[in-house]
């Protein structure tokens, strides 16, 4: 039995969308937690924060978005042509929250507000988008040969547009609960107390998601509700319910270990993302062509997984240690421009 290079890259543009997720996810949550502090100082220790890895946690989209143009080129050709406005509309929030990232600190008190508006602005503007090609993934798109079929706003639906607000939820939630660790009060108690209606937010959208995604595709709803799937499968609503008690109660207690919430909330993004890979699988362009279909030929796999095979290692050694360069409380006053 062969090697199957489509399922290896289908992995590795899963897990490089995860570490996006979880990497990107928490300072694109930052960025959307700012109208809730007024505070410049406390603004400042937020934006501290995230300063010095911010922005190689994007290395992670550029990897997946690689990954997908040589590994699955129909993949990416239908995507790019079905959402090409939310995928340019995100591409601009990210440029906005960049530079309003940099310039904020350089600029003088009557133009930091503006500035700050702008990291808010793009943080939302980049979650938002990143939400609603989720939910385009989800409901799929209508293929003929092998060209998108549809028109340039199939992917204004209502489902769209609440998986956009949901993951503008689940960012702030992870930008909280990164803060609950890496702040000090009173930041971290205004944290701890944001955390909870968040987590009430989050738990209300996946109950809405989970019933609402079954009934857009009946396949969705066989692979969850037959038997004996519905067993098998019944651990990541458990799993959910689980982590989210015990996400409540590190966030009440300030006894508790400061990293807790941050890594449950990683745990509920995980189980998130697994229920919607479980959904899909195995098509790549839900609801018809399935990840061999959409594949490069074998050769250009197999030559593209060599420079991955080498250059993922590197990247996971820069990342984990400019986290533990960077490890620890963030105090008002110190950062890094």
């Amino acid at each position: 039995m062969g090697i199957d290079l489509s399922v290896i890259w289908f992995v590795i543009i899963v897990f490089a969308t995860l570490m996006y997720i979880v990497m990107d996810g928490f300072d694109l949550g930052i960025g959307i937690l700012f109208p809730f502090i007024r505070s410049a100082d406390d603004r400042d220790v937020m934006v501290n924060s995230v300063a010095p890895v911010w922005d190689g946690n994007e290395t992670w989209l550029v990897l997946g978005g690689a990954a997908l143009f040589g590994a699955f080129p129909l993949a990416y050709a239908v995507i790019v042509d079905a959402l090409t406005i939310p995928l340019t509309l995100m591409l601009i929030g990210l440029i906005f929250r960049g530079v309003a990232f940099e310039f904020r600190f350089k600029a003088t008190p009557e133009h930091r507000p503006f500035w700050d508006k702008a990291f808010l602005g793009g943080s939302i503007l980049a979650t938002f988008c990143q939400g609603v090609v989720v939910g385009a993934v989800i409901t799929g798109f209508p293929v003929v040969g092998r060209t998108f079929a549809g028109t340039q706003l199939d992917w204004l639906t209502p489902f769209n547009l609440f998986c956009g607000a949901g993951l503008v939820v689940a960012y702030a939630l992870l930008g909280a609960s990164w803060l609950v660790m890496k702040s000090e009060d009173p930041l971290q108690f205004k944290m701890r107390a944001i955390v909870k209606p968040l987590l009430l937010a989050l738990l209300s959208i996946i109950a809405i998601v989970s019933v609402w995604t079954p009934l857009l595709h009946e396949q969705i709803a066989s692979r969850w509700f037959s038997l004996p799937n519905l067993f098998w499968l019944l651990p990541v609503p458990v799993l959910v319910l689980l982590c989210s008690l015990w996400l409540w109660r590190s966030a009440s207690s300030s006894t508790s270990l400061h990293s807790t919430p941050f890594v449950l909330t990683l745990a509920l993004v995980f189980l998130g993302f697994s229920g919607l890979g479980i959904s899909i699988w195995p098509w790549i362009i839900p609801p018809s062509i399935t990840l061999w279909q959409a594949a490069a030929p074998p050769q250009s796999q197999g030559f593209m997984l060599v420079g991955a095979l080498f250059i993922i290692p590197i990247i996971l050694v820069y990342t984990f240690w400019s986290y533990y360069v960077f490890r620890g409380k963030v105090q008002h006053g110190e950062g890094y421009h």
